[in-house]
């Protein structure tokens, strides 16, 4: 909610603010937006991509949000795996931005994304066909744990080698494992130096025998309870992927590296409420540990700081029934205000002593539903803006 007279008239295509997420979508290549379900990371993540267009970058965002509010709020009937380059009339109808600005926007198809790796790495084009062919491949591509998370590293590897663009911003998965794709690289790599893995990958005749010598009492055992059809298809993947490991192992390392260079910066989005600060420091605290930097701190729909007392002043009991009872009404929901304003700024409290020097910004909640270019914009006004104060005390703009 905003009170009348706090929100000025929404701006055209051209930015008010230069804050430090406006130098974000300036500057940084790769943005990566983390948080938990709910808090606004889509939107967070569009108004940054929007930012770097019309500042005259080449700008794409990347979703895996299922609900497709990205593709609405930029006026799109639908995203797919493929990015699709949006009209300049619609995110720059005042003819404002620079000639070099583009946007465009696509959903992550996390099977479509694995395909696209297995055709990359196979041998020759009769591997890969069987590969994807194979009923274990078709069956765990796009459910396999973690899969999702990884692939959108591909992606995301894949579009800064091969898209050409200046700014790719990243939406995580609204999930508290969103931040698995730091672990997924790594995960692939222990997959396939696994002892089981390579004795499978074995290519000569005499190891594929001591192969199924020292695995066929587990293959039997597997084979009661998923059945023998699974346990075949399982080995005949495994022996499709013949020398496809070592291109999958270097693949992996590369999105590691390009997830700890300074190129890709992270921005932790949550909401004041005591749950999405929870989950924010969890995520705040998982970066750490992988030593990966925070660039900045959104705090969304967050309610202002009301001011003035929350009861009515002596002697104002004197009018009539109905106006006191108005009066009564007005500066009971003035309290409620005041008190919800305290609880909120008290969840935060901790969190941004946590963060430390990080640039933390604070987007109100706003009457308006992101739904199209022109509301996207309106949050923008706020998340381009200038960074708060932090709990601790004194600016926190990047150094």
């Amino acid at each position: 909610m905003t009170l009348p007279g706090d929100t000025p008239e929404t701006p055209g295509t051209e930015e008010v603010a230069d804050g430090p997420l406006a130098r974000l979508a300036r500057e940084q290549p790769i943005i990566v937006c983390c948080g938990s379900g709910g808090v606004g990371k889509t939107t967070m993540a569009a108004v940054l991509a929007l930012a770097g267009a019309r500042q005259g970058r080449n700008a794409v965002v990347v979703t895996i949000d299922p609900a497709k509010r990205l593709a609405n709020a930029l006026g799109l009937d639908a995203l797919s795996d493929t990015a699709h380059e949006i009209e300049r009339e619609l995110w720059d109808p005042d003819g404002v931005a620079p000639p070099g600005g583009r946007l465009s926007a696509l959903m992550l198809d996390t099977k479509s994304t694995f395909d696209h790796l297995v055709l990359k790495y196979s041998v020759d084009q009769a591997q890969g066909e069987r590969i994807l062919e194979n009923t274990f491949y078709r069956n765990v591509s796009g459910a396999l744990a973690g899969t999702q998370e990884y692939m959108a590293m591909e992606k995301l590897h894949e579009l800064h080698d091969e898209g050409g663009y200046d700014l790719i911003v990243i939406d995580t998965p609204p999930t508290r494992n969103a931040l698995d794709f730091l672990d997924a690289p790594a995960r692939l790599t222990r997959l396939l130096n696994n002892k089981l893995f390579r004795l499978l990958m074995a290519p000569t005749r005499a190891s594929f025998r001591v192969a199924n010598f020292a695995l066929q009492a587990v293959f039997r055992s597997v084979a009661k309870v998923i059945g023998k059809e699974v346990v075949e298809d399982l080995v005949l993947f495994f022996q499709a992927f013949e020398g496809m490991e070592e291109g999958f192992r270097q693949r992996a390392q590369r999105v590691m590296d390009l997830l700890s260079d300074d190129r890709t910066a992270f921005v932790l989005v949550t909401a004041p409420a005591r749950d999405a600060v929870s989950e924010a420091r969890y995520f705040h605290d998982r970066l750490e540990q992988a030593r990966l930097r925070v660039n900045g701190l959104v705090v969304n729909r967050i309610h202002p700081e009301l001011g003035g007392a929350a009861s009515p002043p002596p002697g104002s009991a004197g009018g009539d029934g109905p106006a006191v009872g108005q009066l009564e009404e007005l500066y009971a929901n003035l309290a409620d205000f005041i008190e919800l304003s305290r609880r909120e700024r008290g969840h935060l409290e901790g969190l941004e002593r946590s963060v430390g020097a990080v640039p933390i910004v604070r987007v109100p909640l706003l009457e308006v539903e992101v739904c199209d270019i022109a509301s996207l914009t309106e949050v923008g006004r706020f998340l381009l803006g200038p960074a708060s104060a932090a709990a601790s005390g004194g600016p926190t703009g990047p150094k």
